[in-house]
């Protein structure tokens, strides 16, 4: 997923349009808006930034599950949840950099699936769908030809908490 951070306004429509379609409950969310000020007054800058499961390439919340709920779906490279497995221990939670994981009221986690089902199908996620400003961008990062590929390869960009050597694969275009 790339999220161009120029375009972003802030307004949630991604937020909304995930909770929507995958009925998360009042109260929790499995994507957010963060606002970054930069800058030194008067000369301030304010980044909005759709966040959410980074989807990592090397997923520290996978190593921590003891039960083998978490895992990255092999034909698409996501991280997923089986609730038949989780037992809400919160390992996975304690885990993630990204804080993008909680509990549901039925005592398994949950968290952003980049919309698999839709995905499936041929469409793209929920949040992407929704977005007004069309900032935000799905698609296979190994094809050249892909929008995802095309933004990274013409534009700067930069990942959050690149530190944690988690390796994520959502990018924002600055």
């Amino acid at each position: 997923m790339v999220i161009d951070t120029k375009l972003c306004i802030g307004c949630a429509d991604c937020v909304v349009a995930c909770k929507t379609e995958n009925e998360v409950p009042e109260g929790y969310c499995r994507d957010w808006i963060a606002e970054a000020t930069s800058g030194t007054f008067p000369d301030l800058s304010l980044e909005y930034r759709s966040e959410r499961c980074n989807h990592c390439d090397s997923p520290p919340c996978v190593h921590a599950c003891p039960t083998g709920a978490s895992f990255v779906d092999e034909e698409s490279n996501v991280t997923l949840v089986d609730p038949d497995l989780c037992t809400g221990c919160k390992s996975c939670i304690a885990a993630c950099p990204y804080d993008a994981r909680f509990v549901l009221p039925e005592g398994y986690v949950s968290k952003c699936t980049f919309c698999i089902h839709r995905v499936r199908e041929g469409l793209d996620p929920a949040c992407v769908s929704a977005c007004p400003t069309r900032c935000m961008h799905f698609g296979d990062l190994n094809d050249p030809q892909s929008d995802v590929s095309r933004l990274l390869r013409t534009r700067s960009w930069k990942v959050i908490a690149p530190a944690a050597g988690t390796e994520p694969n959502v990018y924002y275009l600055t």
